[in-house]
């Protein structure tokens, strides 16, 4: 196992509740899609009963960025913002009260895990078992065990981590070859075919794979890509922000499906990321988070 400052994370409660889908385009519920026909952008968030991570990205009926198993945020705005940064994929996440019949809730107390996260739009993506999922429903308020942010590999100071919990990292278990970083991903994407996500520059920020590009998505077969898989980006650094750098590598999750508005697409949430290349992709069959984790 790489050295990790695991000793030096700070730990720490935060608690989101299970939003809504909501209607992402300001001027009524038609928006243009990026081939001008007209689409309802209506993004799935809150519980998505029938997607799950390891589930295709593409492809989805009226799948607006679609999010596997349980979305959530704070209502408060400041609260909201520290929910979103400190929670990191691979996080412990349990439902503490439920909105409807809270006394006899047989979800209070069940266990999931982060799988995602959504900086543009500002949620927190979770996994429950099926039969805890069908039991749960708006509002429901989740807690988890915020730790990862801070995380550093101190022979590798060349590798930006975010967004990563220790229980991630120690399952996608990277292997070192020559000083450089390797980990295990699904398939390299060019970083042409990225965006920053819903807009963000910060150095915590995601990007979006554009699915507007058809032809460029044929051609790499990301049509094929899974909820939950890692991916590698070339030429893409995000350490302090998104930007294209000639021989950068940056390796994140797909957290949501594809979109059908122009300059948006798959969403990445970044977990490794350095302008020098100092990770080195290797391609494997079972990239994914719901492998890595066991998650049923």
């Amino acid at each position: 196992m790489i050295k990790a400052n695991f000793e030096s994370l700070v730990e720490s409660c935060v608690i989101g509740q299970v939003m809504h889908p909501r209607i992402v385009s300001g001027n009524g519920a038609l928006a243009a899609a990026f081939d001008g026909k007209p689409c309802v952008p209506v993004v799935q968030a809150g519980v998505t009963l029938n997607v799950r991570t390891g589930d295709r990205a593409f492809s989805w009926a009226w799948g607006e960025k679609v999010m596997p198993g349980v979305t959530i945020q704070n209502p408060d705005p400041a609260c909201n913002a520290a929910l979103n940064l400190l929670a990191c994929l691979g996080n412990e996440a349990t439902v503490i009260e439920a909105a409807l019949d809270s006394k006899d809730s047989k979800t209070r107390g069940q266990a999931g895990v982060v799988v995602g996260k959504d900086i543009g739009m500002g949620c927190v993506t979770v996994h429950f078992p099926k039969r805890v999922l069908d039991r749960l429903a708006i509002g429901d308020r989740i807690q988890i065990r915020a730790i990862g942010q801070g995380l550093s590999l101190p022979s590798h100071p060349g590798i930006t981590v975010t967004h990563c919990g220790p229980q991630l990292l120690k399952a996608v278990n990277p292997a070192e070859k020559s000083g450089r970083l390797r980990v295990p991903v699904a398939c390299i994407i060019p970083g042409k075919l990225m965006a920053p996500e819903g807009g963000g520059a910060g150095a915590h920020s995601g990007c979006e794979i554009q699915s507007s590009s058809h032809e460029v998505i044929k051609e790499y077969k990301l049509e094929n890509l899974r909820l939950g898989d890692l991916v590698a980006i070339a030429d893409y650094d995000n350490t302090f922000g998104p930007r294209w750098h000639s021989g950068a590598i940056t390796i994140g999750a797909v957290v949501h499906g594809a979109s059908s508005l122009s300059g948006q697409g798959v969403g990445v949430t970044t977990l490794f990321t350095s302008a020098e290349g100092m990770a080195e992709p290797i391609i494997t069959r079972k990239a994914n988070i719901a492998d890595l984790l066991g998650l049923a």
